[in-house]
């Protein structure tokens, strides 16, 4: 395989060619005419995305979401790698459900499945879970989250932290103090006094990132914390960073452009856990991420059938799907406003989540030797967001109608050229491995 006339972030054009899954030259770029592969025409050619936070709803929703279903949205969002989060039914708390999602992923083909385990059994939060058994598996979790709960037991969650550190393993903690939240439906605020919705207050989210951060320097191990979406948990991993504390941190998408004001028409596409917040913290959100105090962008992709969200607010689910999009809106919030570069999108979005996670084909600089995991972007163009066109099995984005630059053409997953003109191409294993 072949890929011409490919402009890489530093306004070169080259030419790679692609021999078993890698990169195996790197030429200037000659113009001529493309006869034995692709001719990029000038796109911007980056490394693959990596997301450490998905939610693929199999075993147990398939109606929402399969790991297939989720990996062609994946793929559609020039993601290579994803995270595939515990809270599914049973619980990935165990090495043979994590092994069970892991060739799933190997089945689909299209990106790189990573499962990611629970921290507790069934994530109720009293008993640790196997993670030695998960991270021992052929799928070698390394993440563990009860993503969707809260390790609130601060005696569950220091044993979880001293468990992992036997095997590198990592901490992702869903910030929010169960006995502030109950009932809560959106940020606590002007807006859900005015419209009369229970309020998710800030603090709820920032007492848990104050004593996670306490007890990771306590017992000396690393903690993730999942969709920061406050201006004091901005503040708060700041400190933590500044002391030293091995603690790092993601933003999703709609954090970065959605605020609580659009929920005033009670729609529940706009429900989402933790909730949307005010324009202070988005503007936060940007500034953390553009400094770095913020590690990563994680999609927190959360697909919901029709009929989750087709209902009155209070009885709706909370998530949005976002693979498809997040690329887009981190152009639209932090490229286009001049918060960030090309460069810094590929540390956020790529390169980090991969280091963080231990993903050591994923990430990497574009260079002979490394694993072709490449995505072209057309940064000229734009696109109309439509749900009925997403490839994910769920429709609820936030994002309908909406304009968003730069559009995904192609996608290459360790060689294979798995998006072709922004279609996904089924691949065909039989790895089972």
């Amino acid at each position: 395989m072949k890929i011409s006339n490919a402009k890489l972030v530093n306004g070169n054009l080259v030419d790679i060619e692609i021999t078993n899954g890698l990169i195996s030259k790197i030429d200037k770029a000659t113009g001529s005419k493309v006869t034995d592969g692709i001719d990029a025409q000038s796109k911007l050619l980056i490394p693959g995305l990596v997301d450490l936070h998905t939610h693929l709803r199999e075993p147990g929703r398939e109606d929402a979401e399969t790991v297939l279903t989720g990996s062609r949205s994946a793929v559609a969002g020039g993601y290579t790698a994803i995270s595939a989060m515990a809270n599914t039914n049973p619980v990935a708390d165990n090495a043979g459900v994590v092994e069970q999602i892991y060739r799933l992923g190997k089945s689909a083909g299209l990106v790189d499945v990573n499962p990611i385990g629970a921290v507790t059994r069934g994530l109720l939060g009293e008993q640790l879970a196997e993670m030695g058994a998960m991270a021992d598996s052929i799928a070698k979790v390394r993440i563990f989250s009860d993503d969707g709960k809260c390790v609130f037991d601060p005696l569950i969650m220091r044993r979880a932290l001293e468990y992992v550190k036997t095997f590198n393993g990592i901490i992702a903690q869903h910030a929010q103090e169960p006995r502030l939240t109950v009932n809560a439906q959106m940020n606590e605020g002007v807006v859900s006094a005015r419209i009369g919705l229970p309020g998710w207050p800030a603090i709820a989210e920032e007492a848990i990132i104050a004593r996670d951060i306490l007890l990771a320097e306590h017992v000396q191990s690393r903690l993730h914390i999942c969709h920061v979406t406050t201006a004091g948990g901005v503040e708060l991993i700041r400190w933590a960073k500044q002391r030293g504390i091995q603690v790092t941190a993601e933003v999703t998408p709609h954090h970065l452009l959605l605020t609580d004001e659009l929920v005033e028409n009670y729609d529940p596409i706009y429900k989402v856990n933790p909730p949307l917040r005010t324009h202070k913290d988005v503007q936060a959100l940007r500034e953390g991420l553009a400094e770095g105090v913020i590690d990563i962008v994680a999609t927190d992709h959360a697909p919901h059938p029709s009929e989750d969200k087709d209902c009155e607010f209070q009885a709706g689910a909370f998530g949005m799907v976002g693979l498809e999009t997040a690329l887009s809106v981190v152009v639209k919030t932090m490229i286009e406003t001049k918060l960030m570069t090309w460069s810094d999108l590929i540390d956020r979005m790529s390169a980090a989540p991969a280091r963080i996670a231990g993903y050591k084909n994923q990430g990497n600089e574009i260079a002979v030797g490394k694993s072709a995991n490449l995505i072209l972007v057309d940064v000229e163009k734009s696109w109309n967001v439509d749900r009925d066109k997403l490839k994910s099995k769920s429709k609820n984005t936030p994002f309908n109608g909406m304009q968003l630059p730069s559009v995904i053409t192609d996608v290459f997953h360790n060689g294979d050229h798995v998006l072709q003109a922004s279609q996904v191409v089924e691949m065909k294993s039989d790895n089972n491995e």
